[in-house]
C-alpha cells in the first residue's frame, strides 16, 4: 500500500518526547496501520507517528467515525489474524467506538486499541474541554467486552503495557485490548529514553494441547462412530488447517455443519457438507443431523447449547458430544455472549485445529464405514430459476452476483442476514470472511474497507453484500476507502426497510390477534426513498443504480466489477423485495417451546 500522505521531513532530529518511543514500539510490533479519528488527547502520539516515524509502519488511516476505525481493524484482523492499531480520543471517542469494540469482542478478533485521557494531573488541564474529556477509569467503559485494559503512569510503563496488550490480544481466544495513555505523559520531554522491550521474549504462548485422557476418549468415540457429525465454528483460516479438517472428516466418514457467523472453514460443495450454511441451524435439514448423530465433534461452535436446543426441540442431543474450545477463558459476568451452557461428554480446553491434528494421528485409516444415509444431490443453484418478475428478489441478487463473479476469485467480506446459503460456494478460507460478531448494525462498510486493505496482493476481489440499514449507519467509512485508493465492491441489498423487525412485529401482531398489515409502520425507509448510489458518490466512490429490474442487474454488476478490478471503490444500489430467502424467516424466528426467539436486533 503506497503511503497517501508523505510528511515534510525536518532538517535534524530533536529532543525525544514521551510519545516517540511508543510510536517506535508500534513499528517494532509490525503494526502496519493505525486507524483513527483525530483527537487532541493523543496529539502527542499523532505527532510522533507523522514527524518522528514519517507516517510509515504504521501509517495513519483517517476515519470519519471511531466506530468505523474499530470496524476497519476488525475486518483487517479477520483476513490477517493480526491486530491493527486504533487510536481513540478520550472518553467521547471511546464511547463512539463501543459498538464496534463489542463486535470484535464477540467475534474473538485481536485489536490493539490506544486510548488517551487527561492530563491526569489536574493542574495541567486546559479549562473546560480537558475536564469534560477526562475520566478516572476510562477502561471501565469497555471492561466487560475487552480482554484487558490499563492506564500506565510512565513512558516505560506504557511500553510494557502495550507489549502486554499485544500479547494478550493475540493469545487464543483472541480479542481487543485497550491501553489508555495520559496526554501529559505523551508530551513530556525525555532526558533518558527507556530501552525498547526485547519483543522476542514476549511472544504469545502456544495454545494448550488436549489432555491425553480427553484425546483418547475422543479418538475412541470417533473411531467407532456410526454417524459422526463435525460442527465447525471458530477455527484457523490457514489453508493447511483447512486441509487437515477435510482429511479428518473424510477419514471418519463424518458429515459437517458450518454457519455464516464464522468465515469459510470447510468446502461447502463437499459431499460431507450436504446442507447450505446459514446464521442458524433449525429443527429441519441440518438440525436433523444433530438429532441423528451418535458422536458430535464441536470445534468452537458459536452457541453450541442454543443450537442443540433449537435443533432438538428444547432437548439435548442423544449423541456423545466432544466440545473443543478455549472460549471459556474469556467468559465474564457482564456479557452473555457465552450463550447457553451446552451438555458435553468430552470437554477440551484446547485450540480446535490442534485437536484436529492430533486426531489425524490417532485415528487409524481403516475404520468401519459410517451409516449415514445417502442424501440426493441438490440441484445446482444456477439451474434453479424462478419465473422472472418485475422486482428483484434476494435469490435473484444472489444468483446473478455469483454468476457475475464466477472465475474472479471473490472474497466475500459480508453477507446480509437473509442471504440464501445455497449460493455459498466456499472452497478456500478467504472465500468468506465472516459476520460481525455482535449482531449490531453499521459495521459492514468499515469491515469491508479493513478487509479489502488486508486482501491487497492476494489476487482476491473484495466483495461486501450489505443490507441498507448496515450501509447507511456505516456510510462514511467509504470515504476512507476512496482516500486510500482501496478497491472494493459493495453491493447493497436495498429493501428500504429494517426488515428483520417487520418479521418480529408481524409475529407479535399474530400472537395478539392484531392487524399484521401494520408491521411496516416505523420501519420502512421511504417517502422519500434514499439514493444509496448518490450517497456513495458523496464520499468520492463510484455509485451505480438504483437497479430495480432483474434484467438490468447482470450488466450493472459486470460494469461494477470491471471498475473495481481497475482499482475503484464501487457501491451498487440494488432495490430488492423486502423478504428473506426461502425458509430463512422461519429459521430466524423459530421459537423453542417456552422461550422467546433470539435474533439479531435489526
Amino acid at each position: 500500500m503506497t503511503t497517501t500522505e508523505r510528511p515534510v521531513r525536518g532538517a535534524t532530529a530533536n529532543q525525544p518526547w514521551g510519545s516517540d518511543p511508543i510510536a517506535e514500539l508500534l513499528r517494532a510490533l509490525n503494526i502496519e496501520f493505525i486507524a483513527l479519528t483525530p483527537g487532541a488527547s493523543f496529539r502527542g502520539l499523532h505527532d510522533s507517528l507523522v514527524n518522528h516515524l514519517g507516517n510509515v509502519s504504521p501509517e495513519l488511516l483517517l476515519c470519519l467515525h471511531e466506530e468505523h476505525a474499530v470496524a476497519l481493524a476488525h475486518g483487517y484482523a479477520r483476513v490477517t489474524t493480526k491486530p491493527l492499531a486504533v487510536a481513540l480520543h478520550s472518553n467521547v471517542g471511546l464511547m463512539h467506538a463501543t459498538m464496534a469494540i463489542f463486535n470484535a469482542w464477540c467475534d474473538r478478533v485481536p485489536i490493539l486499541m490506544l486510548g488517551a485521557v487527561g492530563p491526569v494531573d489536574a493542574m495541567q488541564r486546559r479549562p473546560w474541554v480537558d475536564w469534560i474529556h477526562t475520566a478516572s477509569d476510562l477502561g471501565a467503559l469497555i471492561r466487560g467486552y475487552t480482554k484487558w485494559d490499563d492506564q500506565p503512569g510512565s513512558v516505560a510503563a506504557a511500553l510494557e503495557s502495550i507489549v502486554r496488550a499485544y500479547q494478550i490480544a493475540t493469545t487464543l481466544p483472541k480479542g481487543p485490548t485497550y491501553v489508555c495513555l495520559d496526554a501529559a505523559l505523551q508530551e513530556t520531554r525525555l532526558d533518558n529514553v527507556p530501552p525498547p522491550p526485547p519483543l522476542a521474549r514476549f511472544a504469545a504462548a502456544d495454545p494448550p494441547e488436549p489432555s491425553a485422557a480427553a484425546l483418547t476418549a475422543a479418538t475412541t468415540a470417533l473411531a467407532t462412530a456410526k454417524r459422526p457429525l463435525v460442527m465447525i465454528g471458530r477455527v484457523s483460516n490457514s489453508v493447511d488447517d483447512w486441509d487437515r479438517r477435510v482429511a479428518l472428516v473424510e477419514r471418519i466418514g463424518a458429515r459437517v455443519l458450518t454457519d455464516l457467523k464464522n468465515g469459510a472453514c470447510f468446502p461447502t460443495q463437499h459431499k460431507a457438507h450436504p446442507f447450505a450454511p446459514g446464521l442458524f441451524v433449525g429443527a429441519d435439514a441440518g438440525g436433523a443431523m444433530i438429532r441423528e448423530a451418535d458422536v458430535i465433534l464441536a470445534l468452537d461452535w458459536i452457541d453450541l447449547g442454543g443450537t442443540f436446543r433449537q435443533a432438538c426441540g428444547g432437548e439435548w442431543p442423544t449423541a456423545t458430544v466432544i466440545n473443543c474450545s478455549l472460549d471459556q477463558y474469556v467468559h465474564n459476568g457482564w456479557s452473555m455472549d457465552y450463550q447457553a451452557l451446552p451438555a458435553v461428554d468430552i470437554p477440551m480446553l484446547a485450540a480446535p485445529d490442534t485437536l484436529v491434528t492430533h486426531l489425524l494421528r490417532t485415528i487409524g485409516t481403516h475404520r468401519p464405514p459410517t451409516h449415514w444415509p445417502e442424501i440426493p444431490a441438490a440441484a445446482p443453484t444456477d439451474a434453479v430459476t424462478d419465473t422472472p418478475g418485475e422486482r428483484i428478489s434476494i435469490d435473484d441478487l444472489a444468483r446473478t452476483t455469483m454468476q457475475a463473479l464466477d472465475g474472479l476469485s471473490p472474497a466475500f467480506i459480508r453477507l446480509p442476514l437473509g442471504w440464501p446459503g445455497a449460493f455459498c460456494r466456499f472452497a478456500h478460507p478467504l472465500d468468506y470472511i465472516g459476520f460481525d460478531g455482535g449482531g449490531g448494525i453499521g459495521s459492514g462498510p468499515g469491515m469491508a474497507v479493513g478487509a479489502a486493505i488486508a486482501l491487497r496482493g492476494t489476487g482476491r476481489l473484495p466483495v461486501a453484500i450489505l443490507g441498507d440499514g448496515d450501509y447507511l449507519m456505516g456510510l462514511t467509512a467509504i470515504w476512507t476507502a476512496v482516500h486510500y485508493r482501496v478497491a472494493v465492491l459493495i453491493i447493497v441489498g436495498n429493501n428500504a426497510s429494517f426488515f428483520n423487525d417487520e418479521l418480529h412485529q408481524e409475529r407479535v401482531a399474530r400472537l395478539r390477534s392484531r392487524p399484521v398489515e401494520n408491521r411496516s409502520i416505523g420501519l420502512r425507509m421511504v417517502d422519500p426513498p434514499l439514493d444509496l448510489a448518490r450517497l456513495a458518490e458523496g464520499q468520492g466512490a463510484i455509485g451505480l443504480g438504483p437497479v430495480e429490474r432483474p434484467d438490468q442487474l447482470a450488466a450493472v454488476l459486470a460494469d461494477a466489477i470491471a471498475k473495481v478490478r481497475d482499482g475503484a471503490t464501487v457501491v451498487v444500489d440494488v432495490r430488492i423485495v423486502p423478504e428473506y430467502a426461502r425458509g430463512i424467516s422461519s429459521a430466524l424466528l423459530r421459537q423453542i417451546p417456552g422461550e422467546t426467539p433470539t435474533t439479531p436486533s435489526r
